[in-house]
């Protein structure tokens, strides 16, 4: 499977390789054949190495070798079949994972905070909206950057694709929505302005005829996604910011969250308010989103709680999930760190680096090892460098955090004598 993946890598088609592991691991698994669970097994571990490694296959093939195998878990069906034969690669001599990590991506390109993401259709593309004033375009499988949207003069604060996946709708600072060609990246048509303050939530109907908007001056706004303008007047209730906006599956219905701690709904065609406000929130609510049966609305908020609502009768379902966090948005407890700090010591640095300066070697916020001509040396999981200390730090206390044996590790020029061939005689 190695040498099909290089393969791919070499013709710039490695994210061809999900999907045809994919069908693969489909039609086995439909054969309900004793035989084949092996095979399944080592293809389930091919769609894995693909997953968290087919970014740096796509912008340097030998890293195949050179950094997807010595990162690969203990576990990986592939890596340990091949351990015998790549035995001049990095080694993680201590704390190597045993299964593969949930994080498998670390997309980097923005200059600052990035706002809002979304998944196209098929799954194939990531958009983003950031602080920086742009919306990036990603590819999903090898994480490469394939689109750069500007347009913008404020932070995009929200964006979302079509449900045909052709066209991208951004709201932003600057008070306007804006419509992209997800395939040029090129806008479409004039910005859509109508908003007084900021736009912080877009979403497009299910048959795309729609775009939908929640801004900072209190109101909704529906427009058409095919001219441009604005559908009906502004939907009016919220007594604060709107911050995010749904519609429902069918497209008849719009819900809203607010910073007045309230949830509303709307109807799609009328404008007019469904029912009452819904009640309960003590703090923002800052996302809403309908169950694909629509009967029901999640939202979570600043009191710490996801709160869960029956649309019929307009109340919760059961009680809040709470958040044992200071709010909603997602958390993590870990020390504070500098970008240029590491969770793991290289050993044996100094014979990795001989005949370079030491100084010249950067260890890249994106994993990348990198020389004094930017030559890619090693590329570092997310999972493993969350700190990265340089060849210079000669103690770690305390020890117990991985380390990485470099020893042994052919590099440069000399990548393929990573490669030992097995003796005919064994």
């Amino acid at each position: 499977m190695l040498f099909w993946l290089e393969a791919l890598g070499v013709s710039k088609l490695i994210r061809e390789a999900y999907g045809a592991l994919i069908s693969a691991e489909r039609w086995f698994w439909q054969q309900r054949r004793v035989e084949y669970e092996e095979l399944l097994m080592f293809i389930k571990d091919g769609i894995q190495c693909v997953q968290n490694f087919a970014g740096i296959i796509d912008k340097s093939t030998p890293h195949l070798y050179i950094s997807a195998l010595p990162f690969s878990p203990s576990k990986s069906i592939l890596a340990r079949s091949l351990s015998d034969t790549f035995r001049g690669i990095a080694q993680v001599a201590v704390g190597q994972q045993g299964d593969w990590p949930r994080s498998q991506q670390v997309l980097q390109g923005h200059a600052s905070a990035v706002w809002s993401v979304a998944f196209s259709p098929n799954g194939r593309h990531i958009v983003s909206g950031s602080l920086d004033k742009t919306i990036q375009l990603w590819d999903a499988q090898t994480g490469g950057q394939v689109g750069n949207l500007q347009g913008h003069t404020g932070s995009v604060n929200s964006v979302a694709f079509s449900p045909d996946g052709r066209h991208i709708v951004s709201g932003s600072l600057d008070k306007t929505i804006r419509l992209w060609d997800a395939q040029t990246g090129g806008q479409v048509g004039n910005p859509l302005q109508g908003h007084t303050k900021e736009v912080d939530s877009v979403a497009f109907s299910p048959d795309g005829r729609h775009i939908v908007s929640g801004s900072l001056d209190k109101t909704i706004q529906l427009w058409d996604a095919q001219t441009g303008r604005r559908v009906g007047k502004p939907l009016q209730g919220h007594t604060d910011s709107v911050l995010s906006v749904a519609f429902s599956p069918d497209g008849r219905h719009i819900v809203s969250g607010s910073l007045d701690k309230t949830i509303q709904l709307w109807d799609a065609q009328t404008g007019g308010q469904v029912g009452k406000p819904l009640e309960g929130n003590t703090g923002p609510v800052w996302s809403v989103s309908f169950s694909p049966d629509g009967r029901h609305i999640v939202s979570c908020s600043g009191d710490h709680m996801i709160r869960l609502w029956d649309v019929q009768i307009c109340g919760w379902v059961g009680n809040a999930l709470q958040e044992k966090a200071e709010n909603s948005f997602s958390t993590t407890l870990s020390p504070v760190h500098s970008p240029y700090s590491a969770a793991h010591v290289f050993q044996n640095a100094h014979s990795f680096f001989s005949g370079m300066s030491e100084d010249l070697i950067h260890f890249q916020n994106d994993g990348w090892i990198v020389g004094p001509d930017m030559q890619l040396l090693l590329w570092v999981p997310p999972s493993y460098n969350r700190f990265l200390y340089t060849s210079q730090t000669h103690l770690v206390i305390p020890r117990g955090h991985p380390e990485i044996d470099l020893s042994k590790m052919a590099h440069g020029f000399a990548w393929n004598d990573c490669y030992t061939p097995i003796s005919k005689d064994n």
